[in-house]
């Protein structure tokens, strides 16, 4: 580009759009995968076996992005063991799955607080709106919880806003990293989670537990869980991460990120469908309201502008995009 010219915008194409709700429809429909995958695993050794899936021919085959290991380290605990440690735990202890894909979104407000006061990024007004309707949002979810089942519906929602806060503090460390492999990042990722994880697991779930999960995985729930599993590995982090970092590469993330909000979408959608799993009018109706301050929060102000130069070794985020799958 010639030194003054000024970026001109460019279209999305059809092709990536529809790539993009593709990503949104399979990241939606790994929440009831990881729900049948509860079924027959301990949610602690689920973690650690999920990422242990990646990181084993992570480690054989994927050369390290050269990034520095705090940031790494971070994003994998993070991203790997708070979030879904906490998420997995609340789907456990009764959240359902198409609620829990709604209140996850917490992130997307998470992070930009945590940037502002932790990375000293300028907030705007929009962005500080955006929280706040956000906030409000899951705080009406929240009270809404608290008034069933005489406030132990509340506990699960408390447990998907502290992976929420997980997921943000990996996307602090994602963008920290500043890398130019982002997917080879993302599967050097999945090395943090299975060792802590596990240790959890034998910790507080116990060796029985992790052993007896092991057992009828020839029966129908085994396989549902082996099925679950197998969607959560291979579709939704391995092809769903795949085909999301290949689209931020070439689009500007305020473009992209704005997909991401179809995830609770199909979600509670396929949630009802597949689980009979029915999430009430007001949840849907505040959940709404987490989406448009979601929305108004990550929108960035960069227009999309042509590819960069070839010679740029980075570029820079408006929006903290989702990482892999869920």
């Amino acid at each position: 580009m010639l030194h003054g010219q000024r970026p001109h915008a460019v279209p999305v194409p059809v092709r990536d759009r529809l790539l993009a709700v593709l990503v949104a429809v399979v990241w939606g429909l790994n929440f009831p995968a990881i729900a049948v995958a509860l079924e027959q695993f301990p949610p602690f050794f689920l973690v650690a076996l999920r990422f242990a899936l990646v990181a084993v021919p992570t480690l054989l085959l994927v050369r390290r992005p050269d990034v520095p290991w705090r940031w790494l380290v971070g994003y994998g605990l993070g991203f790997g063991v708070l979030q879904f440690l906490f998420l997995y735990l609340a789907m456990d202890t009764g959240m359902p799955p198409g609620l829990a894909s709604l209140v996850l979104q917490s992130s997307a407000p998470f992070t930009v607080l945590l940037a502002g006061l932790l990375l000293r990024e300028r907030l705007t007004a929009r962005q500080l709106g955006g929280v706040g309707l956000s906030v409000a949002g899951l705080a009406g979810i929240a009270v809404h919880r608290a008034g069933l089942d005489g406030g132990a519906a509340l506990v699960p929602v408390l447990l998907t806003l502290c992976g929420g806060l997980g997921w943000a503090v990996g996307n602090l460390c994602n963008r920290q990293a500043r890398t130019a492999e982002p997917f080879r990042l993302m599967l050097w990722m999945t090395v943090v989670p299975p060792v802590p994880m596990l240790l959890v697991s034998l910790a507080l779930e116990g060796p029985a537990a992790v052993g007896a999960s092991f057992q009828g995985l020839g029966q129908r729930q085994g396989l549902l869980a082996l099925g679950g599993l197998a969607f959560t590995v291979l579709v939704a982090t391995l092809l769903g991460s795949g085909i999301w970092t290949a689209l931020m590469a070439r689009h500007p993330s305020s473009t992209v990120a704005p997909f991401s909000m179809l995830v609770p979408v199909v979600g509670i959608g396929s949630s009802w469908l597949l689980l009979g799993d029915a999430t009430s009018p007001a949840e849907i109706a505040l959940g709404v309201v987490v989406l448009v301050g979601v929305l108004l929060g990550s929108g960035g102000r960069r227009a999309l502008t042509s590819p960069a130069p070839a010679a740029s070794p980075t570029r820079t985020r408006t929006t903290a995009p989702p990482a892999a799958a869920h």
